[in-house]
């Protein structure tokens, strides 16, 4: 294993520089409709739909064989992943801008390509920050930009016991809000619509064994799609033309939470809270 102590995670991608890697995909209507199923939404999806912001996340998919997997379930290796040793992963947030929505059941095209790499040292040690540009296009125009921020460190895999807060939801001004009340079977269906092997999302006993959690943990994605999905009920018909959010700490199967929006014009503060307002995601979104 290679000494850490010494060694800085930057030194490791000095000269990591992957080249852009373009996708192609028909956003067959079907996928749409499985996730909208997932979310307990009514909606069913055809050729021509548009879809929502968020959504695209279900398509687009990398499906790498079972071998190529890691023990936390993540490939062992893949483009994006930058080359440092005991790699764990952590999604971080994004942010996106749309002129207008993709829509289902034509070609469209997604082309990755690495923004920036940085390297902080926090109280739990050193991190690499990997942001990843997706730009979605359909008919030889880019209507979809996302600058996905990942978070890597280098780990054994020790476990970490994190401490768990078990409160009651508090009260709320917020105009806009909504509980989801994620299960076991839901977070499935959602790894499995996002191409998401991780096990910290349905293995439980790899999760509090292994990661240190009290539980599965509730997808970051989710939790944006749950923010995103408050606005799109809420907005009138009106649609998310940016969205920027940001994961500020982990929730658990069974820990009560509540999206809530505060609209302003055409913007609209966005958070997930639990207890007596602690922040687990912040967020804002610009109505189209």
């Amino acid at each position: 294993m290679t000494d850490t102590t010494t060694t800085t995670l930057s030194s490791f991608v000095g000269d990591w520089t992957p080249q852009p890697v373009v996708q192609h995909d028909e956003l067959d209507p079907a996928q749409a409709t499985r996730l909208a199923a997932t979310l307990d939404l009514t909606e069913t999806y055809s050729a021509g739909s548009q879809l929502p912001m968020t959504w695209q996340w279900v398509y687009f998919s990398e499906w790498p064989r079972s071998s190529e997997l890691g023990a936390d379930g993540h490939p062992s290796d893949g483009h994006f992943l930058p080359p440092i040793p005991d790699r764990r992963r952590m999604f971080a947030g994004s942010s996106m801008r749309m002129t207008r929505p993709l829509r289902l059941g034509e070609p469209a095209q997604k082309r990755s390509s690495l923004e920036s790499v940085t390297e902080k040292h926090g109280r739990t040690g050193d991190m690499l920050f990997v942001t990843v540009r997706n730009e979605y296009s359909q008919d030889g125009e880019v209507v979809l930009i996302e600058d996905q921020d990942l978070v890597y460190r280098s780990d054994s895999g020790a476990s970490r016991p994190f401490t768990r807060e078990v409160e009651q939801l508090g009260p709320t001004d917020a105009p806009w809000t909504a509980e989801p009340t994620p299960t076991t079977p839901l977070l499935f269906r959602y790894s499995a619509l996002t191409s998401n092997a991780h096990r910290i999302h349905y293995d439980q006993p790899y999760v509090t064994e292994v990661e240190g959690y009290p539980d599965l943990v509730v997808h970051g994605p989710l939790l944006a799609t749950y923010l995103a999905e408050l606005v799109r009920s809420r907005s009138g018909g009106r649609s998310l033309r940016a969205f920027d959010f940001r994961l500020r700490k982990p929730l658990f199967l069974g820990d009560a939470f509540r999206a809530e929006g505060r609209p302003d014009g055409d913007t609209v503060d966005l958070r997930i809270v639990s207890g007596v307002d602690t922040v687990h995601v912040s967020g804002r979104g610009e109505l189209a």
